[in-house]
């Protein structure tokens, strides 16, 4: 068993180094074009391609890019702008609002025409709303709403709200007559705000008892400590519901570290892991799918429609479903959905 959790933080270690190049800057080139540069604002990536009539640089922050969602979310928007011959600049807060203000504000004196934002913090990051709006550069909020929307351009974004639903759903069809659960949240980040309250509505008046709701922070390692703690005090519970599929997996390493392999995990995301847990016929009951390709690229769309001067959606939405021991063979497990 305790193989099994280093393994997964092993895991999440690498996903880390991956996404941060091991090194404070990291430029790549997509087409002969020279890159330069070192940022003020912190860990950042730099993608440049030649060509085309009209060149943009886009700047993009999300809340961490220690996730796999989220690499594989820069990726698609990356590939896109890249082939559109334009520029990216990508920067890393690793989950600090301040520091995200500050990479934004460097953003901004590079030049940028829009930026991709997905905020650490969703009311903290009013001031770089603030000095993005003075500098009228349009705002691409995605997957992760911002407290303060009339500071936003147009917002691409999965259901959130049915992603956890579709979790609460399940479980009331697994346990009729409810029973003792636990919810693992982190209220700072509004889309897992969005997913707790779809799941809390799902199981509304099904006899279910929460018996401990924690912030886990979105993250492996602070959801297995936190489960550990509470499967001590809690021994009958019947569920976990994570905030995202990173949370599900450390309470997930928490309930087999503990020989309490009939309590049921559900995550949001259908990440590859997640997928792989479900697919292995264990714990892992399910996991409220999107699709962090598909946000990439309906972000850039809308972009470009708004630097255009293009008639645009000013909201996205991108459906979420549940994923299964049912479905799971249809969606695989070797890549995102």
């Amino acid at each position: 068993m305790k193989k099994y959790i280093a393994l997964l933080i092993a895991v999440a270690m690498l996903v880390s180094l991956a996404a941060c190049g091991g090194g404070d800057t990291t430029t790549t080139t997509a087409a002969p074009a020279e890159t330069t540069r070192a940022a003020a604002g912190g860990d950042e990536t730099t993608t440049a391609a030649a060509g085309g009539d009209e060149q943009y640089t886009f700047g993009y922050t999300c809340m961490t890019m220690n996730n796999p969602f989220f690499i594989i979310l820069e990726k698609s928007i990356r590939d896109k702008v890249e082939a559109n011959g334009d520029t990216l600049i990508t920067t890393d807060p690793a989950m600090d609002v301040t520091k995200q203000i500050n990479q934004v504000e460097d953003m901004i004196t590079q030049g940028i025409d829009a930026i991709f934002l997905n905020p650490v913090d969703w009311e903290g990051i009013r001031p770089a709303l603030e000095a993005l709006k003075a500098e009228e550069i349009p705002v691409i909020n995605f997957d992760t709403e911002v407290k303060d929307m009339e500071f936003v351009t147009a917002y691409v974004g999965s259901d959130n709200k049915n992603a956890g639903f579709v979790c609460g759903e399940d479980l009331v069809k697994r346990f009729p007559e409810g029973g003792k659960i636990v919810v693992l949240d982190s209220p700072t980040m509004n889309s897992i705000n969005d997913r707790i309250a779809g799941f809390m509505e799902a199981i509304e008046g099904k006899n279910f008892e929460i018996v401990a709701q924690q912030d886990a922070k979105g993250d492996l390692q602070t959801s297995l400590e936190i489960t550990e703690d509470i499967l001590q005090a809690n021994p009958e519970i019947l569920a976990i519901m994570g905030g995202n599929d990173p949370t599900a997996l450390g309470a997930l390493a928490a309930c087999k570290a503990a020989d309490m392999t009939e309590v049921l995990i559900y995550g949001v995301d259908g990440s590859p892991e997640a997928k792989a847990e479900i697919g292995a016929g264990g714990q892992f009951a399910g996991s409220g799918a999107q699709s962090p390709i598909s946000i990439g690229e309906m972000s850039v769309d809308v972009a470009y429609q708004v630097l255009k001067g293009e008639s645009y959606e000013e909201r996205t939405p991108v459906p979420t479903f549940l994923i299964n021991a049912d479905n799971v063979d249809q969606y695989g497990t070797d890549g995102w959905q």
